[in-house]
């Protein structure tokens, strides 16, 4: 099968397409034939090895894991001899947490992996843009902030992936929610359900103010000192970027002051809790609460120019990888 893979760190251009063996299911596997898949910030990442610290995950010195990828759309096409809860033939979604892979023709996950029925009426490139950063923020928002109805929260970067499925989820929970974006992206935040929106390049949100019971900053921008004068008492404060200090004040403030600082990683939950959050994803998005936004597609044989895409920050919306299974 072709997969997109690199060996060793830097731009877009390390990048390749390769002809890799097919993976083989095990007895508890699920195989599925790779309709779409993600390009996010944490591929950029990973691909270029900067910051640093990020080699932790891949390699100190080149990459362990050759294939990017972790969030895809498929169809089953053979399951283990023990597998009861998949059927060849089934439309699915996923994410292959830390073992990667989905920019591929075929990825394997465990029928016990993170790994649901798409939701109905979706084609698989809307049914993985949906997913687009809802495994972070919902753990983020349901699990650490508690956030309920009737709550102010602010998520800074809600035009990215992470902050826009914030957005919607907030508002799924009741919260009135404002959002911060760039000039470009106030309309697609506005759309996505945010109350209010504030203009980065024009107002400073720890000045505007106003007073928040999460702050949520989803770009990773801010920082806890900064946006702790705008959270109210016994106010939150979320951030998806781990540094020194953020893990600091986050031990720092379970004990002492009346608002606290939190940082989480959500991709290391089991692979079940993301399982759970995925067949809710499901019920949310036929519900209508919860809707994808494409940037653009790119064949399998273009996941550079996909890179670039999202290197750039221009995108608005999801940047897809899909293949020649894939709806136009």
């Amino acid at each position: 099968m072709k997969a997109v893979t690199y060996h060793k760190y830097g731009a877009p251009d390390v990048l390749g397409i390769e002809e890799v063996p097919a993976p083989t299911p095990g007895d508890k596997d699920v195989l599925i034939e790779m309709h779409a898949a993600l390009v996010t910030a944490t591929d950029a990442i990973f691909r270029a090895g900067e910051p640093l610290f990020s080699r932790l995950f891949t390699g100190p010195r080149k990459p362990k894991a050759k294939t990017l990828g972790g969030e895809f759309a498929g169809e089953v096409v053979a399951v283990g001899k023990d597998v009861t809860r998949f059927a060849v033939g089934d439309q699915v979604f996923g994410d292959t947490g830390p073992a990667l892979g989905a920019h591929a023709e075929q990825v394997l996950v465990s029928e016990d992996g993170a790994l649901a029925v798409m939701p109905a009426g979706l084609e698989h490139a809307q049914a993985v843009a949906v997913l687009d950063g809802v495994l972070t923020a919902l753990p983020f928002l349901r699990d650490h902030a508690r956030l309920r109805e009737g709550q102010e929260i602010l998520v800074n970067g809600a035009a990215g992936s992470v902050g826009a499925a914030a957005v919607q989820l907030a508002k799924h929970f009741g919260a009135r929610v404002t959002g911060v974006c760039s000039t470009a992206k106030l309309e697609r935040v506005r759309s996505l359900g945010a109350d209010d929106v504030i203009d980065y390049t024009e107002q400073d949100f720890t000045r505007a103010g106003r007073t928040y019971d999460v702050v949520f900053d989803a770009a990773g921008k801010s920082s806890f000192p900064r946006s702790k004068r705008v959270l109210n008492s016994g106010g939150v404060y979320l951030s998806t970027a781990p540094s020194p200090g953020i893990l600091l004040r986050s031990l720092w403030t379970r004990k002492f002051g009346d608002k606290r600082a939190v940082i989480a990683f959500t991709g290391l939950r089991p692979a079940t809790d993301k399982a759970e959050d995925l067949r809710r994803l499901t019920e949310l998005t036929e519900a209508g609460r919860m809707r994808p936004v494409i940037d653009r597609r790119y064949p399998l044989e273009d996941a550079a120019e996909a890179h670039r895409r999202v290197d750039s920050g221009d995108r608005q919306g999801s940047v897809l990888i899909t293949t020649k299974h894939a709806a136009p």
